[in-house]
């Protein structure tokens, strides 16, 4: 085994991993642009994904990992999605912000 390994513990991966989670609820929750809501749910992702890998490293098991990669594939679909959306929603109404969004008026 490796220094490397060893050198941060494991509970400080899921520390970190439970603050980005909660900077991407609180941004999910305050922001009123659609681009930062749209970061704060990558970001949550992510950190669900931190959390996964540290699992996975912990029990020796490689499923927490391909879990990972099947999330990765499906966030990166969900941006490509989700900004071809945004790009819509702002030719359209000319806002990004959530509030002044109002799509089901014409």
């Amino acid at each position: 085994m490796s220094l490397l390994n060893h050198a941060i513990p494991l509970n400080w991966y899921l520390l970190l991993s439970a603050v980005l989670f909660s900077l991407g609820v609180i941004g999910f929750l305050i922001k009123r642009n659609l681009i930062t809501v749209f970061m704060s749910i990558e970001l949550m992702l992510n950190a669900v994904n931190l959390t996964f890998v540290t699992f996975a490293y912990q029990w020796n098991a490689v499923k927490g990992q391909i879990f990972v990669f099947f999330v990765m594939m499906v966030a990166a679909a969900e941006a490509a999605v989700g900004l071809a959306i945004i790009i819509a929603v702002f030719r359209a109404r000319g806002t990004l912000a959530v509030d002044r969004i109002n799509l089901m008026k014409l």
